[in-house]
């Protein structure tokens, strides 16, 4: 037998290597380490691994042919009145008329054919046509298991058999019994999105208390004598006093410890300062590492891996929950240039994941549950922004992968949900969603739009060149072997943030209340306690100037090292913060030019008795640049800002500077942060939206050939060559043809069906010997009780395309319908496989990585002959 090269698979061939993925070789069926109980299991008959018609692999007969032929149609039922009368009843039918052997209808197992009597043999000894099942009555997607960690799934499959369950819900129901049925399957979504912005809404709520509380334990203490204990932030501490100096019963840790002197209290502070800081850090880091390391970053980059039909098994899980909320809690208040906006979505997602699993339908099918994750991810930015309609914007033009009209209804009412939650909690006790949510009462100015294009050229710069840098620094830590552990790292991280922190006044303090503060006006109702000297005028002004440059100038850094650390962390408000910081120096610089040169002809329309420019305007765009250019989003962003504000007339200054940052963000690169961290961590997803070109080459110069592939024949195996097959290939899947002569095409057969299969043949009921003939043809004379048939289990259907189609086209079919494979025959003869990630890797530019590497599915490049196994004399 000539030697067999790789095949194309839906994951790289590093995942595949047994050493560094030990799930690539063996399914969860034969898998006894495998407790997660997040996604699909394979022996798991109540957990949706039934196959698209219904019924339980491990008790119906795989030989039972299955059907896809429409059932014929019925006369009407008004013809006949006991028709009518049972259509209104729900009651069975009147007719002894048997249903069509060959059309299943519904999750009720299929009946076991009995061999054919001798007296159903024709002269020739062949069963009557009756008694046998025709090939093409097995015709269709197959049969399937649960998908293994780190796949793809069948978005096409997934839709048939949720198709099909709707059709037997339909036919299984009738009459005012089966309008109820109907109509509590269809409320199940609801329930889950109205459950998800409840715990949404508190878990947002408990984290704001917490972080708020924990961020300024840093500084002192509550201890007042009216009833507020240790445990109330300063906020609350202070509740109803107009300035901070006049709050008594907020303790600073220097008048708690009795220091008298001005630089003794600020050392002393200093150290506790750094301490805690360090500590909380430290504690987050601990957390990931200890319970769940898919609870690191913003989370953000993976979610929209999953929501484009990729598995990653635990991400979604109970212990990310819990590890991401406290994490996110301790990660915050340690001070660093992190944000909670963005894994909040994560935390959204993992509690509607967690409400998924009380309803099997959508549990057992992964699309419709991605279309729910997809209106679930909505509420977290509406908690995150107190802004409903910007959460589901988010999630329509950053995450999701598909979003049909209904999505966005089930969105918006997630979102609201989970907001009027958080209002009733209200964290600040302050009547507003979020710490830095302002409005302004006066509006802007023609001249005013120069430095508005100023501020969106700015937030461009800073979104290239962060994504530039925090990639950099990224790669570098993979390739640098003599960098300590992920956990030292974040030691050093926040030491080094507090040490900076501490003496700047605007970086001292956590990015929330610093927002806040940025965003506010300078006038007697709007800033009554000038905490960062923010309304300072003329000449004092210039110090105010210099130190938000340099903390915009530091954090930028100090952000750029922060995100990719293995603690909860996210992007956008560090980068609001940065737009903001520089937005505001703008602002004053303008104020004081205006105030200085009022005769200057281009602010000859200020009014003479009224402010004319407000710097906290300023920051606001400032701040949408910075996140349009570090994010690459302009709609959501928009309509962000704008419920922040309520300001509907500075919705075209930020329009404007959102759409310039964009444009000098995309000179640099078209991906954002989270496409650029998807990309580092060669998720294979493709972006249905992506507009990045194709090379315009035939698709057969990039495709697996087939004498590079597997492939297995129709007849000729047995369990146990079969199971050397799969014990010598750790490849996903198997081209099946007729024979290595012609090569017709058969189907194909996924690694998971194949090794479930053989694993359950083998043991009770059935217990075939491993020398059991196992067939994708069935032959004439073969005993289905003492043999494998596996056609049932084989996708007979499989999407091909003819081998000189352009490899423009093979991308449309993957990015628009989420295909895992593609199959290229001529006249019905196979000539080669391409995959996900073989598409993904020319995308992105690595094709070249892919070959030299032996990345990719494809592999194997080089080696002569075809690899066929089963055929006498080819096969093992």
């Amino acid at each position: 037998m000539p030697s067999s090269a790789a095949m194309s698979n839906t994951f790289s061939s590093r995942d595949a290597d047994p050493t560094k993925n030990p799930h690539s070789h063996h399914t969860h069926a034969l898998s006894d380490d495998d407790d997660d109980d997040d996604e699909l299991d394979f022996l798991d008959a109540d957990d949706g691994t039934r196959d698209i018609l219904g019924g339980d692999p491990l008790r119906d007969d795989p030989a039972e042919p299955l059907s896809f032929k429409r059932k014929q149609k019925q006369t009407s039922f008004f013809s006949q009145p006991a028709r009518l009368f049972n259509a209104l009843t729900g009651g069975g039918s009147s007719s002894n008329t048997p249903p069509n052997r060959y059309y299943n209808h519904g999750p009720s197992p299929p009946r076991r054919s009995p061999p054919p009597d001798a007296h159903h043999l024709d002269a020739l000894g062949r069963a009557s046509k009756d008694d046998l099942p025709l090939d093409w009555n097995v015709e269709g997607p197959g049969r399937r298991v649960g998908y293994e960690d780190l796949t793809a799934i069948d978005w096409i499959f997934e839709y048939t058999k949720e198709r099909q369950r709707l059709r037997m819900l339909k036919l299984s129901a009738s009459g005012l019994l089966g309008y109820v049925k109907q109509f509590l399957d269809a409320s199940q979504v609801w329930v889950v999105l109205v459950l998800t912005g409840l715990a949404v809404g508190a878990l947002a709520a408990g984290i704001d208390v917490a972080t708020d509380w924990l961020g300024d334990i840093k500084y002192g203490y509550c201890s007042r004598e009216d009833g507020a204990a240790f445990y109330v932030s300063k906020t609350s501490c202070c509740i109803g006093y107009d300035e901070a100096a006049k709050c008594f019963g907020w303790k600073p840790w220097g008048a708690a410890f009795g220091i008298s002197s001005a630089g003794g209290r600020w050392f002393v502070e200093y150290i506790i300062y750094l301490v805690l800081a360090v500590t909380f850090a430290l504690a987050a880091a601990v957390l990931v590492k200890t319970y769940a390391i898919y609870a690191k970053h913003s989370g953000i980059p993976e979610i929209k891996t999953v929501l484009g039909g990729f598995i990653i098994k635990k991400f979604l899980g109970v212990w990310t929950l819990i590890t991401k909320s406290i994490g996110l809690v301790l990660a915050v208040a340690s001070g660093m240039w992190l944000g909670k906006e963005g894994p909040l979505v994560h935390v959204a997602c993992c509690c509607a994941h967690l409400f998924i699993k009380l309803f099997p339908s959508i549990n057992g099918n992964e699309a419709r549950k991605r279309e729910v994750l997809s209106a679930a991810a909505a509420s977290g930015i509406s908690v995150a922004f107190g802004s409903p309609i910007g959460g589901v914007l988010f999630s329509l033009e950053q995450l999701s992968y598909y979003f049909p009209d209904k999505t966005m209804w089930q969105s918006f009412v997630c979102a609201m949900t989970a907001a009027v939650v958080l209002q009733a909690f209200d964290p600040y006790r302050s009547g507003k969603l979020v710490l830095y949510q302002v409005t302004y009462s006066t509006g802007w100015h023609g001249f005013e739009l120069v430095p508005y294009l100023l501020l969106g050229i700015l937030g461009g710069l800073y979104g290239g060149l962060f994504i530039k840098v925090n990639m950099m620094v990224a790669r570098w830590k993979k390739s640098t072997s003599w960098l300590p552990g992920p956990v030292v790292q974040v030691a050093i991280v926040a030491l080094i943030t507090g040490l900076i922190n501490y003496p700047n006044t605007y970086m001292r303090a956590q990015c929330s209340d610093l927002v806040s503060n940025l965003f506010s006006e300078c006038s007697s109702s709007k800033l009554l306690d000038d905490q960062f000297g923010l309304c300072k005028t003329g000449a004092a002004s210039a110090g105010t100037i210099i130190l938000l440059l340099l903390a915009a100038v530091v954090g930028f850094f100090l952000a750029a090292i922060t995100f990719g650390l293995q603690l909860p962390a996210g992007i956008i408000l560090p980068s609001m913060a940065i737009g903001a910081l520089t937005g505001r120096a703008v602002g004053i610089i303008m104020e004081n030019w205006q105030h200085n040169h009022p005769k200057f002809f281009p602010f000859l329309s200020c009014p003479a008795d009224h402010p004319c420019i407000t710097p906290g305007t300023y920051a606001i765009v400032g701040a949408a640049a910075a996140l349009a250019g570090v994010t690459r989003m302009t709609v959501s962003i928009v309509v962000i800002m704008f419920e922040l504000t309520g300001a509907l007339t500075y919705v075209l200054p930020i329009m404007v500077a959102v759409m310039l940052s964009k444009w000098v963000g995309d000179a640099f690169s078209r991906r954002g942060i989270y496409e650029s961290w998807i990309h580092l961590s060669e998720y294979p997803f493709l972006d249905n939206s992506d507009e990045t070109p194709v090379p315009d080459v035939p698709a057969a110069q990039i495709m697996t050939r087939i004498e590079d592939l597997v492939v297995l024949t129709a007849a000729g195996h047995t369990i146990a060559s079969l199971a050397a097959v799969l014990a010598a290939h750790p490849y996903r899947g198997f081209p099946v043809v007729k024979d290595p002569r012609d090569a017709v095409l058969l189907g194909y057969i996924s690694r998971a069906e194949l090794a479930y299969n053989l694993h359950t043949s083998t043991r009770p009921p059935r217990s075939l010997p491993p020398e059991t003939e196992a067939f994708f043809a069935r032959p004439p004379l073969a005993d289905p009780r003492t043999t494998l048939d596996l056609r049932p289990w084989m996708d007979q259907t499989p999407l091909t395309l003819p081998s000189r189609s352009r490899l423009h086209l093979a991308a449309s079919y993957f990015q628009k319908l989420g295909l895992r494979y593609v199959l290229f025959v001529d006249r019905g003869a196979l000539q080669g496989l391409l995959t996900k990630k073989d598409v993904w890797y020319v995308l992105n530019g690595a094709e070249e990585t892919r070959r030299t590497g032996g990345g990719g599915g494809g592999g194997g490049a080089g080696v002569e002959g075809l690899a066929v196994t089963g055929e006498a004399g080819l096969g093992p």
